[in-house]
């Protein structure tokens, strides 16, 4: 029977000019794809992604840190 571990991680979601940190968890197991994400994490994810993308701050910011992105050089 293999084990099945999880980690706390963050991923970074960027989308236009906001970029968020969005803490999930990372599934690991003696399986052929670990680390995974489950199905909760990755939908959350996307709903991040998808705030950010129509500019609803305060939605993406319910998940995570939220960030404005500004380019400092060319």
């Amino acid at each position: 029977m293999a084990q099945t571990m999880s980690r706390h991680s963050v991923k970074i979601i960027h989308e236009g000019g906001f970029g968020a940190e969005v803490p999930v968890e990372l599934i690991e197991d003696e399986g052929g794809w670990a680390p995974y994400l489950s199905v909760e994490d990755a939908r959350k994810l996307d709903t991040v992604r998808l705030a950010l993308k129509r500019g609803d701050i305060a939605a993406a910011a319910s998940y995570g840190r939220v960030f404005e992105l500004k380019r400092v050089a060319g």
